[in-house]
């Protein structure tokens, strides 16, 4: 087993991009490393909230309400796993215990919840860009949207690119890139695109199973800049000059006159 806001933008739901509904029961088990099997940018979106299921990545069905003992939450479904109905750390834990999985953080195993498959509105205020796109890697995510494209789906109508290279934002630039798709298939962005570019200025944390310690994504646990500063509340959207500081050293880089 693996252990791992803004406003609300309209979504607009055509015939042919309405979820198929799906319900039923699931062994939810806790999760606690970010990741997207399609290159969806934790920066970008929450992930706490995050269901990491045997199922192939769907381009319209992407929103999951998972309910236990009274308590719901919603997920977005933008990972595949090798078997298990992985969830958050923190969606599980609140669920499980009614609390955060950082103010009271819980152990346990599989737990069988109850699921349902609803309109990606349910998820908007997961999803962090400015117009309510959903968040794409440029260089890596290609494949999965092209599969989006081929009709009218959600993710199709409904994505931006972005110049990042992997799912946790370690790499490349946090600029927004244009398809000319089909006459193409290769995003332009401002700077080179799929540049392996250190990026420091979007973070992705993750919660710990069982400890409930916010972890920078990609870190090693106690080095310098691991964990958000003493007293911060760490988001995708900010970096501390301490992680800028960790990660430079990481890189061989003398960034501490900068500070």
């Amino acid at each position: 087993m693996r252990f791992a806001m803004r406003a609300a933008i309209p979504f607009l739901v055509s015939a042919a991009t309405r979820v198929v509904a799906d319900s039923g029961t699931v062994w939810a088990t806790p999760h606690d490393s970010y990741s997207s099997s399609v290159g969806v940018l934790g920066c970008k979106v929450n992930t706490d909230r995050i269901a990491y299921w045997p199922n192939s990545i769907d381009c319209t069905n992407l929103c999951v309400r998972l309910s236990y003992e009274g308590r719901s939450v919603h997920l977005l479904r933008i990972d595949q796993s090798e078997g298990a109905h992985d969830v958050s750390y923190d969606a599980w834990n609140y669920l499980y215990t009614g609390y955060s999985a950082t103010d009271r953080p819980a152990a346990g195993g599989a737990t069988p919840m109850e699921f349902e498959d609803v309109d990606v509105s349910n998820c908007a205020d997961l999803i962090w860009t400015d117009d309510g796109k959903l968040p794409l890697s440029a260089a890596n995510s290609m494949n999965f949207l092209a599969s989006c494209l081929a009709s009218d789906t959600w993710v199709g109508n409904n994505h931006a690119l972005y110049n990042i290279l992997d799912p946790i934002c370690t790499w490349g630039h946090d600029e927004r890139c244009n398809l000319d798709w089909p006459a193409a298939n290769q995003a332009a962005c401002p700077h080179q695109l799929g540049t392996p570019t250190a990026l420091t200025s979007a973070p992705v944390w993750n919660i710990m199973y069982p400890s409930g310690q916010k972890l920078l994504a990609g870190s090693v646990p106690g080095a310098p800049g691991s964990t958000p500063p003493s007293g911060s509340a760490a988001s995708g959207r900010t970096r501390s000059k301490s992680l800028e500081i960790a990660l430079g050293l990481f890189m061989g880089w003398k960034v501490l006159g900068r500070i």
